[in-house]
């Protein structure tokens, strides 16, 4: 008899069981995946970040060159390669002009899209929004090909018109047409993620303000741009990650100019160090840096905005 009731009871058990495990039965290809490409990847480059190769010999044995420890000898010959600092400071310089340009313009464009009056939303929204679709690669080399003063359609227009021709494949120049490409392309992204918050404000404000005399442009400042707070803060964020792990631009461009070397952005000294030196230890200790760089200018970006945040609604 214990053991025809006990049956019931471990059967109620399972039954109630299997929904408190279904969620969990759920996460598992994300967590995989997870695993697979984020987690392990990370690992390994940590991993190769504390090892180096050694050759005995002449190095042309079966057992010449072998893997050692290293510990954070390959840390310290990153952070006092001048390259490297080099090329930050060339990055630091780049997203000084290519972040609050293009957040400017995402959201002139998104308060425009906005207005009451505005006519031809739609295909307004969907001209600025077009140039993110076209990939980095192919958006630096047209805009390569516009910069080159042999093939150059507007070469050809201020030569007629008796203009001086900029070089902008070289010096100081070379520094906006860089970030002329990421501004063409990332502007319609963030203008979209500005655009969506705004729609998202209750038109009553709106109304609300019109009534008290309100223009337009004062909506536009005292309660437009402080309501839509947080999608500033999320593209300025999205920005800045983008700003550090600039790669594409420079590297096709870089055929074309001189002006540009292998080591132009951290992310060039990355690659010229994995995969044209075959110095992958360094690499993945450069690898690191960058991204434990990105991690704390992440954070306390994040963690200054949400303090910012808390002492307004304290308020």
């Amino acid at each position: 008899m214990a053991t025809t009731k006990a049956t019931p009871a471990r059967a109620s058990r399972q039954r109630a069981a299997g929904p408190r495990l279904a969620p969990y039965g759920f996460l598992v290809p994300a967590t995989v995946l997870f695993l697979l490409f984020f987690a392990l990847p990370i690992g390994y480059a940590v991993y190769l970040s504390l090892h180096k190769v050694r050759i005995s010999g002449l190095g042309l044995g079966k057992n010449a060159r072998h893997e050692v420890w290293a510990g954070l000898s390959n840390y310290t010959g990153v952070l006092s390669d001048t390259e490297l600092v080099h090329g930050a400071l060339r990055i630091l310089g780049y997203g000084a002009l290519v972040v609050p340009t293009m957040l400017g313009l995402a959201l002139l464009f998104a308060l425009m899209l906005d207005a009451s009056r505005t006519r031809l939303r739609g295909f307004s929204r969907l001209a600025i929004f077009l140039p993110y679709a076209v990939p980095g690669v192919v958006a630096a080399l047209l805009w390569g090909f516009l910069y080159l003063p042999t093939v150059s359609p507007f070469d050809f227009v201020l030569g007629k018109l008796g203009l001086p021709i900029p070089d902008l494949l070289s010096g100081g120049a070379m520094f906006g047409a860089l970030a002329n490409i990421a501004v063409w392309g990332g502007t319609g992204f963030n203008m979209i993620v500005i655009y969506t918050s705004l729609r998202a404000v209750p038109a009553e404000i709106y109304e609300a303000a019109r009534i008290d005399g309100c223009s337009e442009l004062q909506i536009a400042l005292r309660i437009k741009i402080p309501t839509i707070a947080p999608a500033l803060v999320l593209t300025f964020f999205f920005s800045m990650i983008a700003t550090l792990q600039v790669f594409s631009e420079p590297t096709t461009l870089k055929p074309l100019t001189n002006s540009i070397s292998t080591t132009w952005s951290p992310l060039m000294k990355v690659y010229q160090d994995a995969f044209v030196r075959g110095d992958i230890y360094s690499a993945a200790a450069t690898s690191v840096v960058i991204a434990v760089i990105t991690l704390v200018l992440s954070f306390g970006f994040l963690k200054v905005a949400n303090s910012r945040t808390s002492q307004g609604e304290s308020r």
